[in-house]
């Protein structure tokens, strides 16, 4: 399976632990949406996607089931927010040097 595209929907600014949601498509035909990039303990890493549950735990909906693809899953990812926080990060200052 191939990760063949990853849109980082929303970054997040503020001072919490979550970062950024993610979107993920494989193969150019299934689209995992709601993926979290989540800094604690730190480090930045991925969450995938869950229901909570009736006794207020969490199960995932979705998950890799080896460690080879949650790795490359999560190097992919994380590249992707790394780039969109460094494309924000240019706008920000190109804006700002427009207003002075």
């Amino acid at each position: 399976m191939q990760i063949t595209d990853v849109k980082v929907r929303k970054i997040f600014d503020d001072e919490g632990p979550m970062k950024a949601i993610v979107s993920v498509t494989f193969d150019n035909q299934l689209a995992l949406h709601d993926i979290k990039v989540i800094y604690a303990r730190e480090r930045l890493f991925v969450v995938m996607p869950s229901r909570k549950n009736p006794d207020n735990t969490y199960r995932d909906i979705a998950h890799p089931i080896n460690t080879d693809f949650r790795g490359e899953l999560e190097r992919t990812i994380l590249d992707a927010y790394e780039d969109a926080v460094a494309t924000a990060q240019a706008v920000a200052t190109a804006d700002a040097a427009i207003m002075e």
